[in-house]
């Protein structure tokens, strides 16, 4: 029988006042080892990938599970890995390019069209080296390209759509130590990836050069095991950490701030732009959850009141060029 996690323990358990729970956020239970939480440009559906066994098994029983604007699920198993001629073996990271859902699984990245869950497109990849490929998470450009990390070969691909799904290594360096999730940066278009073996943040322009935004040495170092990457609409990086259970936020100005902390196994998470709300898969407890998030101070000026919205309870106002979740 499955562990049961306290419903009371399926919240944020310790918040700083940079992350606001709302009084009814959204929790879902009956997951299966959840790994990616990202939701749609309008924030109007979601979706959640199951790895629903071991991260490396190819058992073919893996799902993605769809939910609603508000949160609930809609379908459990939407795409399920052994029906209806889909494989799926442990599905990670994912991301949405237009009517598209991009998942990583094992050495493939299959795109599924986001209404009907069609299989829509399967891109293998082969090792440049002598180490397994092993996907772990996938980010949408603006400029229509996919960015792929490759853990255990320290490796980033980037795939051309247009091309025929073509697949090219943009760098392969020991630097990256295990790139887990990615993200685009949404001010600069620049690659950030976050590493699981040494904890540290890595920026990459688009032709491959690296360089550390954040070193995790031994007398800096606050992360572990760090798993999810992504950005809010203003451009502050909220980055995860599996093994501490610790949700961090960077601002701007390369301030770190802890806005959750002794949470269970946070994965890659995800933020809704549209709606101001951090996604978080909780890996181990199969569980995942969604909570609003406090506009920054120095989005409104001193003279202009907060909202509800401000909080996450209401959808913000729409914005010209406001950015929805890609990852």
């Amino acid at each position: 029988m499955p562990f049961q996690f306290p419903y009371r323990v399926f919240i944020f358990l310790v918040l700083t006042s940079s992350l606001v729970l709302p009084t009814e956020a959204a929790q879902i239970t009956g997951l299966a080892s959840p790994n990616s939480f990202v939701g749609d440009t309008s924030g109007s559906e979601y979706f959640i990938s199951n790895i629903n066994g071991e991260p490396d098994a190819r058992d073919n029983n893996g799902f993605i599970t769809k939910l609603n604007a508000e949160g609930k699920i809609i379908h459990l198993k939407f795409i399920q890995g052994g029906g209806a001629e889909v494989s799926l073996h442990a599905p990670k990271g994912m991301a949405l390019a237009g009517e598209l859902l991009y998942v990583a699984d094992l050495d493939q990245l299959k795109g599924f069209d986001k209404t009907t869950g069609k299989l829509v497109a399967t891109v293998s990849f082969s090792s440049r080296s002598q180490t397994q490929v092993s996907l772990t998470d996938v980010a949408a450009s603006p400029t229509g390209l996919l960015y792929v990390t490759d853990q255990m070969a320290n490796a980033i691909y980037r795939v051309t759509p247009t091309d025929n799904h073509r697949v090219d290594l943009l760098i392969q360096d020991s630097r990256l130590a295990g790139p887990a999730g990615i993200a685009i940066h949404p001010k600069t278009n620049h690659l950030i990836t976050v590493s699981w073996e040494k904890g540290k943040i890595l920026e990459i322009t688009p032709d491959g050069q690296l360089t550390e935004l954040e070193p995790n040495g031994f007398f800096t170092s606050r992360f572990q095991n760090l798993s999810g990457v992504d950005f809010d609409r203003w451009g502050n990086m909220y980055v995860s950490d599996f093994t501490k259970g610790k949700v961090w936020r960077m601002t701007r100005d390369h301030r770190f701030q802890v806005i959750a902390e002794h949470l269970p196994a946070p994965a890659d998470i995800g933020i809704d732009r549209a709606n101001n709300l951090i996604l978080v898969p909780y890996h181990y407890m199969h569980a995942a959850e969604m909570n609003g998030l406090e506009t920054p101070s120095s989005a409104k000026s001193k003279g202009e009141k907060r909202t509800l919205a401000d909080y996450g309870f209401i959808p913000p106002p729409p914005k010209l060029g406001a950015e929805g979740t890609n990852k």
